[in-house]
């Protein structure tokens, strides 16, 4: 199933407390990327980031993208400031790999 535009207009909104965000379209799906790094993506109307460190025990919900995938973890809250902290971690943890 692809994402909808409408889906991915309500993720841009709630990730309106981060900034410079962007997305790409991507095989009926949109990767999401803040300041460059691609931290998530909305895979079949659902918003899911990377697993990283500081984010990987915080009880999220584990899902997989698409098969063969890797777990990603599910984003469920509608609250744009717990997204942001959410969004800058992973951001954070994945400019550190680099």
């Amino acid at each position: 199933m692809a994402s909808s535009q409408n889906y991915l207009d309500y993720v841009l909104d709630l990730l309106r407390e981060v900034s410079n965000i962007t997305y790409k379209k991507m095989m009926d799906e949109y990767l999401l990327y803040s300041n460059g790094i691609l931290f998530g993506g909305i895979y079949d109307n659902r918003f899911l980031v990377k697993d990283t460190k500081s984010i990987s025990n915080v009880g999220m919900q584990k899902e997989k993208p698409y098969d063969g995938a890797k777990d990603m973890l599910l984003v469920d809250s509608e609250d744009a400031l717990v997204i942001k902290d959410i969004v800058l971690k992973v951001v954070h943890d994945l400019n550190k790999g680099k």
